[in-house]
């Protein structure tokens, strides 16, 4: 009998989560995502301190010599996150997405400022636009952002989605891709109600499946990749969705299970389903985020854990030119 793995790629796009090329070239996904905590995870591998030191001698040659430790390292976090990139597109035959700084997450023209920059480094390498998404957390600011950069040909991961009007924002801008976070959503649950969700009835697999039919019955070209997974069953339940993106240890598991893997979600049956379009703008988007207690507080907390987890990594690289610039006999 096939493994879970084995059939979950035959109806749905496997993405792997993680910034550890040897992981991708293992279990063989589609595509690739990664942030700033999975970088960082990667970076500290004795294995990959040959494409970082790359990264600051060049960050460093491109500062000159007066800038400061930390400020070359925070430049290279911005070239190291390409580079990695640019390892996973060497594997995986899709796409790699590519997260702007977290903390723009709430400032537009910042944002597209560094997406622009992001995209012009995979250019340079020649790498097709069609291969990469930027990746930008879905505040308002976010998605306005995504909303011009996908006029420019510019793709977008909208990531940090908890709550049905992201999702809906997200596809009235014409974004490609969004990103719904199925455990934290699980988490934040579990821990107002003091409840375990197993199954279908878990709140973050019900979120995701209640945007791939709203997506599906009005026809948005905007594709649902389901992350941030606690288990393989909340995986399995979304066995159909278009994408998801799974951490190395549950693709192990996936690839390490036999039995049947039933269709969870059909895009052809959403059409005959009775949802209302929802109406968004601004004031309505603010006005059902302030509403959603769950939305607002994984928002938050998912911007200033990725925030916090740029700051570590920009420390780490510090630390590492310090290394490189010392003398080999000091």
């Amino acid at each position: 009998m096939a493994t879970l793995l084995e059939q979950l790629k035959k109806v749905t796009t496997v993405v792997a989560d993680t910034g550890d090329i040897n992981s991708i070239e293992k279990f063989k996904p589609t595509d690739s995502t990664t942030n700033p905590s999975l970088i960082a995870a990667a970076a500290e591998k004795s294995e990959y301190q040959s494409i970082v030191d790359d990264v600051l001698k060049e960050a460093r040659k491109q500062a000159g010599d007066s800038a400061s430790d930390k400020d070359v390292a925070a430049f290279a976090f911005k070239t190291l996150a390409v580079a990695f990139g640019r390892k996973i597109l060497d594997i995986v035959p899709g796409r790699v997405s590519t997260e702007v700084d977290a903390r723009l997450s709430y400032d537009t023209e910042k944002t597209l400022e560094q997406a622009r920059d992001i995209i012009s480094q995979y250019d340079k390498a020649g790498i097709d636009r069609k291969r990469v998404l930027v990746k930008i957390a879905s505040t308002w600011e976010g998605i306005k952002a995504a909303e011009i950069l996908e006029r420019e040909g510019i793709h977008c991961n909208l990531t940090l989605l908890f709550g049905i009007h992201q999702a809906v924002a997200c596809a009235e801008a014409k974004v490609t891709l969004i990103s719904p976070f199925v455990g934290r959503i699980l988490d934040w649950y579990k821990k107002d109600t003091g409840k375990d969700y197993q199954g279908a009835d878990d709140p973050g697999v019900q979120s995701v499946t209640t945007i791939y039919k709203y997506y599906k019955h009005f026809n948005y070209k905007t594709v649902v990749m389901g992350a941030s997974f606690r288990n393989i069953s909340e995986i399995t339940e979304l066995a159909g969705c278009d994408l998801l993106t799974i951490a190395p240890k549950l693709l192990a598991e996936l690839d390490s299970t036999e039995g049947d893997l039933p269709l969870k979600l059909d895009a052809s049956k959403a059409k005959d389903l009775d949802i209302k379009k929802i109406p968004m703008d601004k004031e309505t988007f603010e006005k059902m985020h302030a509403e959603d207690r769950m939305a607002h507080d994984k928002l938050k907390e998912g911007i200033e854990g990725f925030s916090k987890a740029l700051e570590d990594l920009e420390k780490l690289l510090a630390k590492r030119l310090s290394e490189i610039s010392q003398p080999a006999n000091a």
